[in-house]
């Protein structure tokens, strides 16, 4: 298995308090899979999300990636946040570059492979163009342009679409779906709508809170193409809909 998280739990402790943010969770994650961790907030999406980036090892239980377990971030497993993370000063193609920077890659190469993966996000013509000439959309389109142009193994995604209208976040979805199947990237995606995650994921971790952890793991069976009206979606929907209302201790994996 790729990606193993082995009885991992945090506790965050302030003063008197202790907050469980993951109690007990288990999951595997194979190579190229598209999964979603999807709850409301408070569950510990994105806690579990930043163990599995490395970004916090303070963790009981052990994350391990590959075979390797996980002490600190990777640059070949790149994270993208709701805020974009751009440099304002850089322009599009210079922001693209940052990450190639620490490879030892020549000035020429690290242009070349910006501009390919410019391209790939729909944005020719915008290189020289700084983020602030730039909508919502557009930044976080260079930022997969940014995270793409390294090669990840791995893409985390912390509900990198939150502040997006609704109508450039479905856009975005599809154009996600399309670079990720093509590059073949293992991606982890934060969300806590239910929609999102049926449309995107091959499967979907739902997690509940007070404690954070995993109450249902659904494979989701649908073709590649999928329609939002169609009857299969809605009824996926509705059950994981039904899963997020119900109380249940036990960590169940099935396939709807």
């Amino acid at each position: 298995m790729y990606i193993e998280v082995n009885d991992v739990s945090k506790v965050y402790r302030h003063k008197d308090e202790e907050l469980q943010a993951l109690c007990h969770i288990s999951l595997e994650i194979e190579k190229g899979e598209f999964l979603c961790l999807l709850g409301p907030s408070g569950c510990g999406k994105s806690t579990l999300l930043n163990a599995m980036a490395g970004f916090d090892n303070a963790l009981e239980g052990s994350i391990l990636i590959d075979g390797t377990e996980v002490v600190s971030p990777s640059i070949k497993n790149v994270t993208i946040f709701q805020n974009y993370g751009l440099l304002p000063w850089r322009n599009v193609l210079k922001n693209v570059e940052l990450g190639l920077e620490s490879l030892k890659i020549s000035r020429a190469e690290r242009a070349n492979i910006a501009g390919k993966f410019i391209k790939l996000v729909g944005l020719s013509g915008f290189e020289k163009s700084h983020p602030r000439q730039l909508s919502g959309g557009m930044q976080q389109r260079v930022a997969i342009a940014r995270a793409l142009a390294v090669n990840p193994n791995i893409l985390f995604m912390d509900e990198p679409f939150g502040a997006l209208d609704a109508i450039t976040r479905l856009k975005m979805q599809d154009d996600l779906l399309n670079i990720t199947r093509s590059q073949k990237t293992t991606t982890i995606f934060v969300t806590h709508d239910i929609e999102e995650s049926v449309y995107l994921a091959d499967r979907i971790a739902i997690m509940s809170a007070n404690p954070g952890q995993i109450q249902k793991i659904v494979t989701v069976k649908l073709p590649t193409n999928r329609d939002r009206t169609s009857e299969d979606f809605v009824r996926i929907r509705d059950k994981i809909f039904d899963v997020l209302n119900m109380k249940d201790d036990k960590q169940i994996e099935y396939t709807i």
